[in-house]
């Protein structure tokens, strides 16, 4: 593991993706809920209602892996989805009273993540940090690949 590609920045941003999902996935699991779940309801908690087919960029998932999502917080009684009033072919989801209800006890795990894993990093440290990935990152999905055959 000594070769460059597995110290890398891209290989630790990978790393420390993979060790907050499943620090999210252990603080969530005593509420039955998966990392997906928790994002969905954060949407409807903090934005209101929102259309089913916003959610695939929202979440950058692919439309059936949302469908099996929201189904599961359907079957659970914390989401409604009902026909768009402007547009009947359109879901709209939103938290029911027992879904408001969870997120009020459910923690953070985001902020409890940022907690442990930046204690004691300086302001302009993270400012960096954010600044290098949200460049790389945009740099990749802004990347148009030339002679490259499917």
């Amino acid at each position: 593991m000594a070769n460059s590609n597995h110290t890398s920045a891209g290989a630790w941003a990978k790393h420390y993706h993979l060790a907050s999902r499943a620090m999210i996935e252990r603080i969530l699991r005593p509420y039955d809920l998966g990392s997906t779940q928790w994002y969905v309801l954060y949407q409807l908690a903090n934005c209101g209602p929102t259309l089913q087919r916003e959610f695939p960029q929202i979440l950058q998932i692919e439309r059936p892996a949302l469908s099996d999502v929201i189904a599961a917080l359907v079957r659970k009684g914390f989401v409604t989805q009902e026909a768009d009033a402007s547009d009947r072919r359109q879901r709209l989801l939103s938290l029911t009273k027992a879904g408001e209800e969870l997120w009020a006890e459910l923690p953070d795990p985001i902020s409890m993540i940022l907690n442990i894993a930046f204690e004691g990093v300086d302001e302009s440290t993270l400012e960096t940090v954010i600044t290098v990935l949200r460049t790389a990152t945009e740099r990749l999905n802004n990347h148009v690949f030339q002679g490259v055959q499917k």
